[in-house]
């Protein structure tokens, strides 16, 4: 007997054996070295995740320098992005990539090239103007969260990851914005912090980590359904901070830790 379960990173169906084989899934939007997924366990079914990376199309977002080569924040936000959404689909979530590339699967490059053919869910040009731009976002993720809210979804979580701009001299730790009004938005990103507090206690001793939670008036945290949490993964025109994004290693361990952070809320 087939479970059949529409998923959400392109448009596929996935059927589910109920063998004791394990459960792989081919998603062509990871690209072809990491289409394939494996379901390890079932700690996130019933749970749906809408993952927004910041800017793309006409607006590539902040830009920095890096060993010769231009940064871009959407490009490096991208592939932290569908590296979340893997680890959540592997947990039997369903995970939403609103925002998405034709072409730019997982990427192990230290220097991602920047292009202008991404696209909003499901299939739409994404607008020049910002605050379309944005609204067309909101619109993605809160029909999709109505749609799961009527099918009973034990939980719906939107993730918004951005990489900051500011002085080159200035280094900052990852950070975190809910929507003032949200509870369960101020608990997913205390949640957040506090993981990640403890990843580099364990893997960078007396490094010491001093990410904020704290509220902000922005569209997409105000005007979506969902309880949502924003992320500013960095500065991208500190050298020390471009690592965590710019050597592929780090992209990993940032999206495991935040799918280990949204694993633990959701326990």
């Amino acid at each position: 007997m087939l479970r059949i379960l529409l998923l959400t990173i392109g448009l596929f169906f996935m059927s589910a054996s109920l063998l004791d084989e394990p459960r792989i899934y081919t998603f062509p939007i990871f690209g072809k070295d990491h289409e394939k997924v494996t379901i390890v366990d079932s700690k996130l079914k019933d749970c749906v995740y809408y993952i927004i990376s910041g800017h793309g199309g006409p607006d590539p977002g902040a830009t920095g320098t890096a060993g010769g080569h231009t940064v871009c924040e959407d490009e490096y936000a991208y592939d932290i992005a569908l590296r979340l959404a893997k680890r959540l689909l592997a947990h039997d979530a369903t995970a939403y990539m609103i925002t998405r590339d034709p072409d730019d699967g997982i990427r192990s490059e230290k220097y991602l090239d920047c292009d202008r053919d991404d696209y909003c869910w499901k299939n739409e040009k994404i607008p020049t103007g910002q605050s379309a731009r944005l609204q067309q976002r909101c619109d993605a993720v809160n029909s999709l969260y109505r749609k799961h809210l009527k099918i009973g979804a034990k939980s719906q979580i939107l993730i918004i990851l951005h990489i900051d701009s500011r002085s080159t001299k200035e280094r900052v730790d990852m950070f975190f914005y809910h929507d003032k009004k949200s509870k369960s938005g101020k608990a997913i990103a205390e949640q957040l912090r506090e993981t990640i507090k403890v990843k580099y206690d364990r893997y960078q001793k007396n490094r010491g980590y001093e990410g904020k939670v704290s509220s902000r008036k922005l569209h997409v945290l105000n005007k979506s359904l969902p309880a949502a949490v924003y992320i500013e993964l960095g500065n991208i025109r500190n050298m020390k901070d471009q690592k965590r994004f710019i050597v592929e290693s780090n992209r990993q361990a940032v999206a495991d830790w935040i799918a280990d952070g949204l694993i633990a809320y959701t326990r």
